[in-house]
């Protein structure tokens, strides 16, 4: 690796985290283009990239850092010092528990699953190419029988579980985190601000969670010497990871994510193709 690839690799991650384009198929395709995962230390990329997921972390968090303060004040006010019932909560204590109920699934069902699903099929080309192109015929779906009425406000328990229940269909590679929630929520009728608002959110326990986790597992296969590659990464993926979370909200406030559908089913039938004439192996 060089300094230009660990740019690239940052500004990817940056980039496909928060647009529902797969930062993991997006990741692993340049990964296998230009040869930086090693078929014999292949921990080495993991830990990588477990590393510069905490700078489009870090991103979230800044960027939502007001909403996060009101919703950990309200929640703890409501919840903690005081017993207020649900239904007569403030929006941002209501928040939190949307949030708790939503990262539930994830918990139990993606945890369960997280070693199988990543152990066998993380890296595999066609897994990820066939997965890009399925979660894009199922988010057309749902843009075309989406009511798009539902604001922050109307979102309900069962909404938040449900959209936690989607969250957990990105252990998938190539589905794509913020695609499947958005997903999700245009499917339970939230409009599109709102879902990939929401999204973001819920995805902040989650993200934290299993990427402090793979950090630590991955920490005895750190290669001292890639510490300047891995920072540089880790800053392009937290300038560009903010850049895109304020990018989608606007986008999404006057259009519709068809963009994305036609780009992962495009991408997917790219790698569909140069994996049949063995341009890089699966």
């Amino acid at each position: 690796m060089n300094l230009l690839e660990a740019i690239l690799l940052g500004i990817i991650q940056g980039l496909s985290e928060f647009l529902p384009i797969s930062s993991t198929g997006h990741l692993t395709l340049f990964g296998k283009l230009f040869n930086l995962i090693s078929n014999q230390r292949p921990e080495e990329w993991t830990a990588f990239i477990a590393v510069i997921q905490l700078g489009t972390l870090i991103a979230v968090i800044i960027y939502f850092r007001n909403d996060i303060r009101k919703i950990i004040l309200d929640f703890i006010n409501e919840n903690l010092k005081q017993r207020v019932k649900f239904s007569e909560q403030k929006l941002n204590s209501k928040l939190g528990w949307l949030i708790i109920i939503g990262s539930i699934p994830v918990g139990i069902i993606g945890k369960s699953l997280e070693k199988v699903i990543e152990g066998t099929l993380t890296k595999n080309l066609y897994v990820i190419a066939c997965s890009l192109i399925g979660l894009a015929i199922i988010l057309a779906i749902a843009e075309k029988t989406a009511q798009l009425k539902k604001e922050m406000k109307d979102i309900t328990r069962w909404n938040a579980f449900w959209i936690g229940v989607a969250q957990c269909c990105a252990l998938i590679p190539g589905s794509s985190r913020s695609g499947t929630t958005i997903t999700g929520g245009l499917f339970l009728g939230l409009n599109r601000e709102t879902a990939a608002r929401f999204s973001f959110l819920l995805s902040i326990p989650a993200v934290l969670a299993s990427g402090l986790l793979e950090l630590y597992e991955a920490r005895k296969f750190l290669n001292p010497g890639m510490t300047l590659y891995m920072v540089t990464a880790t800053i392009f993926a937290f300038i560009f990871g903010y850049f895109s979370i304020d990018f989608l909200l606007k986008y999404l406030k006057r259009n519709t994510t068809f963009v994305f559908i036609y780009y992962r089913i495009a991408l997917g039938i790219v790698i569909l193709v140069l994996l049949s004439i063995h341009i890089i192996q699966p």
